[in-house]
């Protein structure tokens, strides 16, 4: 704690004195309002929350749509792409004011109080600022810059979604801002108003912007604490904490209404990562662990001792398999271990015994002790091999490896009964399992027994009719 403290501190005091921003501020967006806010403007914070959450949403069911069309293409152009979405890019923002700006002017500006002495770029503080017109080109650039991000996102450049989701939100916000504001010059004197002080503003639009930037960007990550945080660290702005945490937290409620998932998320399951999360949404199967493990039968295993040097070349550039359980034999196979594939290449390119660098093809090796081995002859791995693998009982339910896999971040598990190899099963086959029961769920199909599915990310779900049958384990491995 000590030495996270030292070096924050260290950091602030570079970050003053390097002065990157030009503004002599440290944070980004740093924002000083001379005013607060008023209880009736929770109305409005609220309205940014769900219009937070529909942003997301339909962020990040367009962004899908765009990037499955992309990958559903036969020739790939990542160069020519790039270049047509920034020539669009340019064409759709030249005509728009607030579109021309970098986005970190944008916001700046956006996020900025109106008063004495204050820049304004853009006409936000004038009396021309607070006008329909305005507030129809913050809208319009809104609704562009959404498409825009959702096309751009996933392209072949670096590029991210905070800081279009933040440009995106406190464009609406700033909208939203001026428009109540507007309102509320026109009818000073109305019950809602009552807590305004008379010849001072009411109405802040920067502190709309800002509740909008932080409930776009909720809408579209799904995150709460993390939003909040970030807002705080990019604008100082402490006295609005709980503004932004209700829109926040309403942009994530409306956003989930429509699928629990943000926008990273969505790109982890459509890259078929085997991400596993801690999330209780998804109901797993409720089977015991062995109706769904590759068998031993279907399953490369390394004897402990019969092998050469060759041999197990050979069993490397014939098998895709990232790791081998190690058993005595195969007739009985007890689990000795279980050694990984980079660990056994090394070993077997780099790590011969001293008094013997050039051994051939033909030396013994073996990964149980040998009493009477000649070590100048023969090459034991045992130093290589995991001889103590996460194993489990074969009857263990579903849900308690997938317990261990979540909290334990395991990538396989063994399964045992009295020492002798059951099978196994992978990071690879729990996600396939877990996306299998959860397309069900979607799709409200009663029942509890899985069908085996074509499709490469399924395999490994439970199929046949009397529920005790099992997705071919071979197809299962060809996924590890």
């Amino acid at each position: 704690m000590w030495q996270s403290f030292v070096c924050a501190m260290v950091a602030a005091v570079t970050l003053q004195a390097l002065n990157p921003f030009r503004t002599g501020n440290i944070v980004l967006y740093e924002v000083k309002y001379t005013r607060g806010w008023h209880g009736f403007e929770v109305v409005p914070f609220i309205i940014l929350g769900i219009l937070g959450g529909f942003y997301g949403t339909f962020l990040i069911r367009l962004n899908m749509k765009v990037a499955k069309w992309r990958r559903s293409r036969n020739a790939s152009r990542p160069i020519l792409e790039v270049v047509a979405v920034a020539f669009l890019s340019a064409l759709i923002n030249f005509p728009n004011i607030f579109m021309r700006a970098q986005n970190t002017e944008l916001v700046h500006f956006l996020f900025a109080e109106c008063g004495p002495g204050a820049e304004d770029q853009f006409g936000l503080c004038n009396k021309a600022g607070a006008s329909l017109g305005i507030i129809a080109l913050l809208l319009a650039a809104a609704v562009l810059a959404f498409f825009l991000a959702s096309i751009t996102f996933g392209l072949d450049v670096p590029a991210g979604i905070i800081l279009p989701s933040v440009a995106v939100g406190a464009l609406y916000g700033r909208a939203l801002g001026i428009a109540f504001k507007m309102w509320q010059e026109a009818f000073p004197k109305a019950f809602l108003f009552n807590t305004c002080e008379p010849d001072i503003p009411c109405v802040t639009p920067g502190v709309y912007a800002i509740v909008g930037a932080a409930s776009a960007l909720g809408g579209a990550t799904r995150m709460t604490v993390s939003i909040v945080v970030i807002m705080f660290e990019l604008t100082g702005a402490l006295t609005y904490v709980i503004p932004i945490m209700i829109a926040v937290m309403l942009a994530k409620w409306c956003g989930d209404i429509f699928g629990k998932r943000g926008i990273y998320e969505s790109w982890i399951q459509l890259n078929e990562y085997p991400f596993l999360d801690h999330r209780d949404d998804t109901t797993p199967p409720d089977v015991l662990s062995h109706k769904v493990m590759t068998t031993i039968d279907d399953l490369t295993v390394i004897v402990a001792v019969g092998h050469t040097i060759g041999s197990l070349q050979t069993l490397l550039a014939n098998t895709p398999y990232r790791g081998f359980p190690v058993v005595t034999e195969t007739s009985n196979p007890i689990l000795l271990g279980y050694i990984s594939r980079n660990e056994l290449s090394f070993a077997l390119k780099y790590s011969a015994p001293a008094t013997n660098r050039n051994m051939s093809g033909d030396t013994q090796v073996f990964f149980a002790h040998q009493p009477f081995a000649d070590p100048s002859d023969t090459f034991d791995l045992r130093p290589w091999m995991d001889q103590t693998p996460m194993t489990l009982n074969s009857h263990t339910s579903f849900l308690v490896t997938l317990r261990m896999f979540q909290r334990l971040g395991l990538r396989y598990v063994l399964f045992s009964n009295k020492g002798i190899l059951q099978g196994l099963l992978t990071k690879k086959d729990m996600w396939s399992l877990l996306s299998g029961a959860e397309l069900r769920e979607q799709e409200n199909i009663a029942g509890n027994v899985f069908r085996q599915r074509n499709t490469a990310e399924e395999v490994g779900l439970l199929e046949g009719d009397e529920g005790d049958s099992l997705a071919s384990p071979i197809e299962r491995r060809q996924s590890l």
